[in-house]
């Protein structure tokens, strides 16, 4: 029967310099990774509600100019639905962000005559904003309109 080796010339199950040093590179790689990712992930959530708040702005511009009077039967015509009773607006994006001061989006409403007889007016509502990075940015929603009858 053998007698056991001393420790000193037992193998210990240890790890090297240098592969601690790759193992540890590694794992920082990959948590540089996620982090990176996640901070895309926020930018992207970020621009969306902007984005999202920006179109329903310009939802809101139509909406107003599909609500405005346009009787061509009545005596005398009832005509609401022109240019000078839209002009531009300047809003606040209303996105719930904690530590940031409020984004400001400009609303523009333009109403152009696609036809005469019968009358029909193509109502367009622009909403402009820019995101942190100075980028500027257009939501547009478009409709049609005939007078109330």
């Amino acid at each position: 029967m053998r007698s056991p080796k001393p420790i000193s010339q037992q193998q210990v199950g240890a790890f090297t310099l240098v592969e601690v040093a790759i193992a540890m590179s590694l794992a920082g790689l990959a948590i540089g990774g996620i982090i990176l990712g996640y901070v895309q992930m926020l930018n992207r959530a970020e621009w969306s509600a902007y984005s999202l708040a920006a179109q329903s702005l310009a939802q809101q511009g139509v909406e107003l100019a599909r609500a405005a009077k346009w009787d061509t039967q009545a005596v005398p015509v009832v005509d609401q639905l022109v240019p000078a009773n839209f002009p531009a607006r300047v809003e606040v994006l209303d996105v719930p962000m904690h530590s940031q001061s409020p984004r400001f989006a400009t609303n523009m409403t333009t109403i152009t005559q696609v036809r005469m007889a019968p009358p029909l007016r193509a109502i367009q509502a622009d909403c402009v904003w820019a995101d942190h990075n100075g980028r500027v940015f257009t939501n547009t929603v478009v409709t049609y309109r005939a007078p109330d009858q």
